[in-house]
């Protein structure tokens, strides 16, 4: 008996389990899958979203609760002083946001930060964002803003007399170019990309297509050359302008080659057709205001912004042009000195606590106002004032000055990349004040139209020169520049829009 139960197995006790235990265990479930779940949902008012070309965001950027660092200098290793100036005025893109994906900002990016640290310029996005909850949480003021925008454009483009010719898509061109930069001496070095060894010729093979036009005519250096005979023409802004007018002349050299009447150390230039009684100039005014270096032998310190004073070297020409074409937007986002009534008003990325802090925004909307105020005040001018809008730089995977870069070969489709942050503001700043000036000009009788380049070029991340508008140089890094347009390029489409608003403005029947 003793051997059969020491082989008998003993029975298993049963354990006693709390009535509490399962109630820990289900909630600790519970809070455990519910943020894979729900992973963004603490955090939809802090995301930004991603948005198509047709669809704008409006963001003012705010005051800085602090003052930013102030900019440092860096050397640019290639001629044109335009380029260096240019570069340096670009904000960045966020070193920390994939060219393909959107980006979701934190609160503590809100703020205005120095042109040397990370800020977006353009984004590009390819797709939607999947979080449908944090794209819905954002698109209503989305479509109010795209609202706005297009309002205050179709009443500046008079999209109700004419088709609009500046929405649309580019396509394939397979005669283009129609020049070279063996048959065109007007190119300068840092956009000479040929010469310096861009392998692709794709970017050259495309035209732009207006949605609601049949089609928008190439330029015709002969129509264009008549279209032009005795009158004056000028382009005012900065080294952009400079970069449009240099494409016009290439085109025109097919026909007839300028005479060069200016002065050699003149920075503004004068050319004379003479067969045709045309001249064109060139005015260097990148904040279309009077200004002044706070540093007569450094660019890159800050300058004194006189908000509300003309610049004479353009503004007391006025009345000698037929034609203006004025542009500006990249020189706004640089250090500056605010200045209203000659007294200082604030300051934009500059050192000093007890200086007001303001927006680039308030010196571009002051500057456009000033600029308008002195086409509408101007006596004995008949002529026609052209805004050509901002022109949106394109460095990716880096700031300008830090590894930035511009390496596409074809352009984006419109639903590929968006137009937000300060790119957005200026092109809103740019219509809204235009639209205001057009309502002064039906008091004064001064003409002012829409040249929107905003849109077909948000589009040509491909055409800058990148790293090819000089040779390497040997221990020295020299930023690339994704803000000028290669010649030839997609730069020379901005002369088929000016070739058609000219036939609107002088009557000759449109060919679309």
């Amino acid at each position: 008996m003793k051997l059969q139960a020491a082989c008998e197995l003993p029975q298993t006790r049963r354990k006693y389990t709390p009535k509490f235990v399962p109630l820990i265990l289900a909630l600790t479930f519970v809070f455990t899958l519910l943020p894979l779940y729900f992973p963004f949902s603490h955090n939809k008012s802090n995301s930004l979203t991603s948005l198509t070309i047709g669809s704008y965001q409006h963001r003012t950027p705010p005051k800085p609760n602090t003052p930013p660092p102030r900019h440092e200098k860096v050397r640019h290793g290639y001629g044109g002083g335009g380029v260096a100036q240019e570069l340096s005025t670009s904000p960045p893109p966020n070193l920390d946001t994939p060219a393909n994906k959107t980006q979701v900002r934190k609160p503590e990016e809100e703020e205005i930060q120095s042109p040397g640290s990370a800020q977006t310029d353009l984004i590009v996005a390819r797709g939607v964002n999947s979080k449908s909850e944090e794209i819905s949480s954002k698109r209503q003021p989305a479509r109010d803003r795209d609202m706005e925008v297009d309002m205050i454009r179709s009443n500046t483009s008079e999209g109700s007399k004419k088709c609009d010719l500046f929405t649309g898509e580019w396509v394939p061109n397979a005669e283009g170019p129609y020049y070279t930069n063996t048959t065109c001496n007007a190119i300068q070095e840092h956009q000479n990309c040929m010469k310096f060894g861009r392998p692709d010729t794709g970017f050259l093979k495309w035209r732009w297509k207006p949605d609601e036009c049949e089609e928008l005519p190439i330029f015709d250096p002969n129509k264009f050359l008549e279209l032009v005979r005795g009158k004056s023409m000028a382009f005012v802004g900065d080294s952009v302008a400079r970069n449009h007018m240099q494409s016009l002349i290439c085109l025109l050299s097919r026909v007839v080659h300028p005479v060069d009447v200016s002065k050699p150390t003149d920075e503004n230039r004068l050319y004379q057709y003479t067969d045709y009684n045309f001249n064109l100039s060139i005015i260097s005014s990148p904040y279309l205001i009077r200004t002044q270096k706070t540093d007569p032998n450094d660019f890159t310190r800050p300058f004194n912004l006189f908000l509300d004073e003309f610049d004479q070297t353009w503004t007391s020409k006025i009345h000698s042009f037929d034609y203006i074409i004025i542009s500006a937007g990249h020189w706004f986002f640089r250090p500056t000195y605010f200045y209203l009534n000659r007294t200082l008003a604030g300051c934009l990325y500059c050192p000093e606590p007890n200086v007001t802090h303001l927006a680039s925004s308030f010196s571009a909307r002051w500057a456009f106002q000033t600029a308008f105020r002195a086409i509408n005040a101007a006596r004995n001018f008949n002529g026609v004032t052209f805004l050509r809008t901002f022109a949106p730089s394109h460095f990716e995977g880096g700031p300008w000055d830090k590894g930035g870069d511009c390496v596409r070969t074809r352009p984006f489709k419109r639903n590929e990349t968006v137009l937000e942050d300060y790119s957005l503001e200026m092109y809103s700043i740019q219509l809204e004040e235009l639209r205001t000036a057009q309502e002064a000009g039906m008091r004064t009788g001064r003409k002012f139209r829409l040249f929107d380049a905003t849109k077909p070029m948000l589009l040509r991340a491909d055409g800058h020169p990148s790293k090819y508008g000089h040779w390497p140089v040997a221990n020295q890094t020299i930023p690339n520049d994704c803000v000028h347009w290669c010649l030839p390029g997609p730069i020379d489409a901005w002369n088929d829009f000016l070739q058609e608003l000219l036939k609107r403005e002088v009557g000759v029947k449109a060919e679309i």
